[in-house]
């Protein structure tokens, strides 16, 4: 396990400005293109391989995309254009061949195969699978992946009619491919993901500081917005509406449209969307009372069992096991070291809820059938996401709830931290 425990704000509420990192739209696309080209010929083969397809067919009209098509297209692509059919054919020297159907062409990522002018768009589909005669053509249906279930009823259909009979036996629902597909990373989107998730580490951190939170007049709702404002305007997406609460010693719940106290226990969960991967970060601040330097510590004791949990987590985070294994053997460790613990961690990637086995979830902590059995791989990123409850001697025993979500890869039997982690509590005076 690698944990490079960095944070982006020290304790005086200095937050890094993450602005310069943002490239302009169009290296934007450079680079996402670029990714786009070494996966379809790195990557794809390899899983359709693993998975043994000599074809898959992705098909989606505009404005009802399938969730994979949307990774495979290009950046200039921001729909399928009327329906776009994608056709990919592992030959048995396993070069991988791939084919468009569309209206309009998908250079150089895909060769055109359609005559418009003398056979219409099923009619070409048929004819490239008469011709290249595969024994399992994979399609998008799944009834455990969303990821693996984009083929619409009415497009299987249409495509079941038009190969007819023979060929239409051998469809096959083509889920792990596609989860396969979105959740390997290659080394180039590795290399680039720590600095992604930095920029959201120095959104919260300035957002987590005196320059946003004014205590005695801020509210929750005030940092949710500056959240959605702030990530806008430096030209991300964001791929959830963020949330922000309040811990307060002596109160049960406190209202998000309360105002924030010095004393305060804050928390956020944010998502952003850059270079088309997404982050998704859950981090806690204190704000401090008069004459106090540093958070009690009960909390920073707390803080320091939360990021045990990581660690028990992470030890079991072994590729070939079941998200539902992992999600055992990790709450039975934390049981045995008395550890309140809750696990719900998931992948992350192309999507912010992920492809790839589910860890647990809030309200499911004995295991989540079908998601959670599918296997842990290598080259693969996920938000660690889990919380503890631990009572805090200052709050007169008063149990305050740490909730920490990280971004981290699983790869060659380690675990890592992207851009650190939170082992300390952002302060704000």
């Amino acid at each position: 396990m690698e944990d490079s425990s960095r944070t982006t704000q020290d304790h005086h509420g200095q937050a890094t400005d993450v602005s310069a990192k943002i490239l302009p739209l169009r290296q934007q696309a450079r680079v996402t293109d670029g990714w786009l080209q070494h996966r379809l010929e790195a990557v794809l083969p390899e899983i359709m391989k693993r998975e043994g397809f000599e074809m898959w067919v992705v098909s989606a009209r505009e404005y009802n995309e399938d969730p994979v098509i949307m990774s495979l297209l290009p950046a200039r692509m921001l729909s399928a254009r009327r329906r776009t059919i994608l056709v990919f054919h592992l030959k048995e020297d396993e070069e991988l061949e791939r084919l468009t159907l569309s209206r309009y062409g998908i250079d150089p990522f895909y060769k055109a195969d359609w005559n418009v002018d003398h056979e219409g768009q099923w009619e070409a589909l048929a004819r490239i699978v008469r011709e290249r005669d595969p024994a399992v053509i994979g399609v998008n249906c799944s009834e455990t992946f969303t990821f693996g279930d984009g083929l619409t009823h009415t497009e299987y259909q249409q495509l079941a009619a038009a190969l007819g009979p023979d060929y239409a036996d051998r469809i096959k629902g083509a889920e792990r491919l596609a989860i396969g597909w979105l959740e390997h990373r290659t080394q180039p989107e590795i290399d680039a993901y720590t600095g992604i998730v930095e920029i959201a580490h120095g959104i919260i951190a300035e957002a987590f500081s005196s320059r946003v939170i004014h205590p005695g007049i801020t509210t929750p709702e005030d940092v949710v917005w500056w959240f959605r404002q702030r990530i806008r305007d430096l030209g991300l997406r964001s791929w959830f509406h963020p949330s922000v609460s309040i811990q307060r010693r002596g109160e049960e719940e406190v209202q998000g449209d309360a105002v924030i106290l010095p004393g305060d226990v804050l928390h956020c969960d944010v998502g952003l969307v850059y270079l088309g991967l997404c982050t998704d970060t859950q981090q806690n601040a204190y704000v401090l009372r008069l004459g106090e330097e540093d958070a009690p510590e009960g909390l920073k004791r707390a803080l320091a069992t939360g990021n045990r949990l990581q660690d028990i987590l992470a030890g079991e985070l072994v590729a070939g096991r079941s998200g539902n294994e992992i999600l055992k053997r990790s709450l039975a460790t934390a049981a045995s070291e008395g550890i309140k613990a809750s696990i719900y961690t998931h992948p992350i990637g192309f999507h912010g809820h992920g492809a790839g086995p589910t860890i647990g979830l809030w309200d499911m902590q004995g295991g989540v059938p079908g998601k959670g059995d599918y296997e842990l791989f290598d080259a693969t990123c996920h938000a660690m996401e889990l919380n503890i409850k631990q009572a805090v001697p200052e709050w007169d025993g008063q149990e305050v709830r740490i909730a920490l979500e990280q971004d981290i890869l699983v790869d060659k039997g380690r675990v890592h931290f992207l851009a650190g982690r939170q082992t300390n509590w952002h302060l704000i005076r």
